[in-house]
């Protein structure tokens, strides 16, 4: 047999595979990662986008800890979106648009100049373990891989059972193997699996689409972009294009759900909840009668179109025979159907908040096979796993993120403590502290992280040490400068908010809704001169950054506060201290639930469903606290 050594090996090479190798490898850690499909890698099985609501956030995090999900994405962006301008910066969350070829060359470019990072295309089939630890895995191939740290990212591959109405194909994507022998290996180990079911609608020519008909949706070409280091949008901006289903369209799907194996006993495994395929939504919403749709290009270089909110697993002449029922895409011509496709995950409350298993040692989970939706939960998951891989072969510290530092945080926090019964994805609402946890703060919550574990370019720590000192500067200016009632009044009185009617500081004007430092550098020549000296590149980023913290600072500080209440409960150790089975003082559920999960602390307790004030109290008592 051919043997390979490694510090660490990564299985899968999707979004969660590609991050985690990455940082292993940049850490210094000799790093394989296993695919089954080198020209796949990175991968964008569904929608070719990246962000959205709370999942921007998450990209912008993943990038101020050295990642790479946001360099790809800007290099590959063919339309950029600030979603939910109006509301508060907190709710502020961006999204692109990729061209779906060049999102998988920019990584496959990257993956191939890291240093102590080498790639085999191959299968994994068995894991080996010695007295509790991982030492290696076994490939279809029969190549053997030894190492001190496994990571599997498998994605939706693990005994992936594709479905188009009664037809059942098996693989882990369209025309593209499943992986039929890991699951079994894993669970022989103790390891629960359970099952788990996503979709992708159809996708359409551009050419036989009559976009004319359809209501366009333009992006936005402002400074804007996911990584703080990376040069402004190359590619062509498309437009993306919305349309309306009809009651046409429901009756001619509702003539297919005998066929669907959503309805008809074929498909067990619940869906994503807020993905919902469109037959469901015809089904779960019978008063409505039209439901929106987004029709957004594949690339700069393809006429492939792909329709958001139409994924269905009805039989493609039924899906078919529905889209042509809408005017705009009466002529459509299908490159093909849209599916859904069950896959194995397993339960996370069997993971520490490393991601590491608590039954084998070494070995880690991340991505859709810890019961998660989406490219960036994936991804986010994926470097806090390369990370503690290679903290863990150190011997050093773990690296766990809080729930007041990163959505990251609440996202690992909420699968190992909660656990999941549909496809998690996470949303702005899940978080407590969203004042703190905003897109524009990113790289200052978080780079210094970047900076300890040798993920931190010279570029980036260049870029970040500027951005945070004059930012500081920005705000020290306003807090400082003093302006005169005369002076400014005409200016106040023509944005529409009160005079003054003695001088002020620029901080104190600053906090008027009405008004914005790009107002305030216009009119006041001196903040002017200090802004016009900001890197142009910076400069947008800079500023808006600076406003949020001067307009928002009390609701800041409140919110900072709060979190470091509740940091309290987060220093109270209570792993391994108690058999909760014994604790009659606690309810039934939350004997249970305690004693399944075990948590590390008394906060993460407070957190499992189940568990009552009443029973932290209880703990709190038998602690002496």
């Amino acid at each position: 047999m051919t043997e390979f050594n490694y510090d660490v090996l990564v299985i899968g090479a999707g979004h969660a595979g590609c991050e985690a190798a990455s940082a292993a490898a940049r850490m210094g850690a000799k790093t394989c990662l296993i695919t089954i499909d080198m020209n796949k890698i990175a991968q964008m099985s569904c929608n070719p986008a990246i962000g959205g609501i709370a999942k921007g956030q998450i990209v912008r995090e993943i990038d101020a800890l050295g990642g790479m999900t946001g360099i790809v994405t800007d290099a590959s962006a063919i339309q950029f979106r600030m979603l939910n301008r109006s509301k508060g910066p907190a709710m502020w969350s961006p999204r692109a648009q990729c061209d779906r070829q060049k999102y998988i060359l920019e990584w496959r470019h990257i993956l191939e100049k890291t240093e102590n990072l080498h790639i085999w295309q191959d299968e994994a089939a068995e894991i080996f373990v010695e007295n509790g630890k991982i030492c290696g895995i076994e490939t279809i191939w029969g190549a053997r891989f030894n190492a001190k740290a496994v990571i599997i990212t498998a994605g939706t591959f693990l005994n992936g059972l594709m479905h188009i109405g009664r037809k059942q194909v098996e693989g882990g994507r369209c025309a593209e193997p499943a992986a039929k022998l890991l699951t079994a290996s894993i669970e022989k180990h103790g390891i629960q699996s359970d099952r788990m079911k996503t979709g992708t609608p159809v996708r359409i020519d551009k050419r036989s689409v009559h976009i004319e008909e359809m209501e366009i949706q333009p992006g936005e070409t402002d400074y804007h972009r996911f990584s703080y280091i990376s040069p402004l949008r190359a590619l062509p901006q498309l437009p993306c294009w919305t349309c309306e289903t009809n009651p046409e369209v429901h009756e001619a799907l509702h003539s297919g759900l005998e066929d669907s194996p959503l309805y008809n006993g074929q498909i067990k495994s619940i869906g994503p909840r807020y993905c919902p395929s469109v037959e469901t939504k015809i089904v779960t919403f019978p008063e409505r009668d039209k439901h929106p749709l987004f029709l957004e290009p594949e690339g700069v270089d393809t006429n492939e179109l792909y329709l958001n909110g139409f994924s269905s697993s009805l039989p493609m002449d039924v899906q078919i025979k529905a889209l042509r029922k809408m005017p705009c895409f009466r002529d459509a011509v299908v490159y093909r159907p849209g599916y859904a496709i069950e896959y194995d995950f397993f339960q996370p409350t069997q993971l520490k908040h490393t991601l590491e298993s608590k039954k084998i040692e070494g070995l880690y989970f991340a991505g859709q096979v810890n019961g998660t939706t989406g490219y960036e939960e994936a991804a986010a998951q994926g470097i806090i796993a390369g990370i503690n891989a290679v903290l863990k072969i150190k011997h050093e510290p773990e690296f766990v993120l809080l729930r007041d530092e990163a959505y990251i945080g609440v996202l690992i926090d909420d699968l190992v403590t909660k656990g999941v019964d549909e496809p998690y994805r996470m949303f702005t609402s899940r978080a407590e502290y969203r004042i703190l946890l905003r897109q524009d703060n990113a790289d200052i919550r978080l780079t210094p992280y970047a900076q300890k574990f040798g993920l931190c370019s010279e570029e980036r720590n260049a870029r970040f040490e500027y951005k945070k000192k004059k930012i500081d500067e920005t705000i020290e200016f306003c807090k400082s400068f003093s302006i005169k009632a005369d002076r400014i009044n005409p200016f106040l009185l023509a944005k529409g908010t009160a005079e003054l009617k003695g001088g002020c500081k620029l901080f104190d004007l600053i906090n008027r809704p009405q008004i914005t430092l790009t107002d305030l550098a216009e009119e006041v020549n001196s903040f002017g001169d200090f802004i016009s000296k900001i890197e142009p590149l910076d400069r947008e980023e800079i500023v808006e950054a600076a406003e949020i913290e001067m307009k928002y600072h009390g609701y800041i500080a409140r919110e900072r506060a709060l979190a470091e209440k509740v940091q309290r409960l987060e220093n109270i150790k209570i792993k391994d201290r108690f058999d909760y089975h014994s604790i009659t003082q606690l309810s039934t559920e939350a004997r249970q639930k305690l004693s399944n999960i075990n948590p590390e602390t008394l906060a993460q307790a407070s957190r499992i469903p189940g568990v009552s004030p009443n029973d932290i109290s209880v703990l709190l008592v038998l602690l002496g606290r």
